[in-house]
């Protein structure tokens, strides 16, 4: 299931059909018309052939814009568009990360403290010990634990299972061990989902709903639990093979991917989630600048320049600064979600993953033209 680790998978003809909506208010002198941005997603659908491929952009100064490429359903023709549900794969780490600092802000977890405080015996096996592990070491991928993703050789092994998260730790730890350093990894987040859960006295479903769904007014992000389907409005999802045919993956059940994957929301709320969290609204300042604390991550296995804080990635922009966000991957979607020094807010998602380097290089050209044109 993990391609490109951090991003969980695998590009059709679409015939170029891109939308867009004007700024929400009257444009001001930095407000531009997102050209940069409309022919960026274009070229997703022109060159690279994707399926289909949108983005929102929320501007502070500027209102929401949004822009379409493609088509939502390759049997209908339906048009891709930018206001709908799609699964958003490991954007969920940043939820769950926010979840569990939010319960360090009450003092009922502490970051440096080890795992076997909340979850005794869970990781005493194959020569892993709880008591060395760290709850921060979990967030930033530095646990050196293995991800329980690799023990699977193709998506049918899980893609209509039911898993609990106890199971899927048991089968990262029958791993061999990964090299030292940084090692990106889901199930840092199945354990951390876990310490939410213990530490909260509720479900992780319950608490980040709680916490960050309602105090947001995130009205289209929920937890699938065991369902395969996609509630409300959506694009279909989309695999395309070697010989050019496609799967459609929409139903998928992700309890695999848990509290490190599983969340379906949409681009407006993905950016109103991360304008909230970068923008102080749901952590006090200590904890969001322990979020912020990075470490180098495997370029491998993110992408060049990026680092890795608490559930956040931290990518230099090329006019000056950084953005912070992450990006989920999981088969037939893709997202990407960004905000800038200025505040704005992107999030670009498709309905088929981008499988070759030139088309991932220019994915993540978009959230860099988005929160670089028209600055000054």
């Amino acid at each position: 299931m993990t391609r490109h680790p951090i991003i969980l998978l695998l590009l059709a003809a679409a015939t170029v059909a891109v939308t867009a909506v004007a700024p929400a208010r009257a444009a001001g002198p930095s407000c531009g018309d997102h050209g940069g941005t409309r022919a960026a997603i274009e070229r997703m659908a022109r060159v690279h052939h994707l399926t289909g491929a949108a983005v929102r952009i929320d501007d502070p100064r500027c209102g929401a814009w949004t822009a379409a490429s493609g088509v939502a359903d390759r049997t209908t023709g339906r048009p891709m568009r930018a206001d709908q549900r799609v699964r958003v794969a490991s954007l969920t780490k940043s939820f769950t990360a926010a979840a569990l600092l939010s319960l360090a802000a009450e003092h009922r977890v502490s970051l440096d403290a080890p795992v076997e405080r909340y979850l005794p015996g869970l990781l005493d096996r194959n020569g892993h010990d709880g008591r060395e592990i760290t709850v921060r070491s979990l967030l930033r991928h530095t646990s050196g634990l293995p991800d329980h993703m690799d023990t699977f050789r193709s998506t049918e092994e899980f893609r209509f299972r039911h898993f609990e998260p106890e199971e899927l730790v048991a089968r990262a730890l029958a791993l061999p061990r990964p090299a030292p350093g940084w090692h990106y990894s889901t199930t840092n987040y199945v354990i951390a989902g876990l310490i939410v859960e213990k530490a909260g006295g509720r479900t992780l479903e319950a608490e980040v709903q709680r916490r960050i769904s309602e105090p947001l007014r995130l009205r289209d992000t929920y937890w699938p639990g065991d369902e395969t389907w996609i509630r409300g409005p959506h694009p279909r999802g989309y695999v395309r093979a070697e010989d050019g045919s496609y799967t459609d993956h929409t139903a998928f059940n992700v309890s695999v991917a848990w509290a490190g994957g599983a969340l379906i929301s949409s681009p407006r709320d993905v950016n109103a989630f991360y304008g909230a969290l970068l923008g102080g609204r749901l952590l006090p300042p200590a904890l969001l600048a322990e979020m912020r604390r990075t470490v180098p991550a495997d370029p491998d296995r993110v992408w060049d320049g990026a680092s890795y804080g608490l559930g956040l990635i931290r990518t230099p922009l090329r006019c000056g600064g950084a953005w912070w966000g992450h990006a989920g991957d999981i088969d037939g979607f893709t997202s990407l979600a960004a905000v800038g020094p200025s505040g704005r807010r992107v999030t670009v998602v498709f309905n088929e993953n981008p499988a070759t380097k030139a088309a991932w290089d220019d994915e993540l050209n978009i959230p860099q033209t988005a929160l670089c044109e028209d600055e000054r």
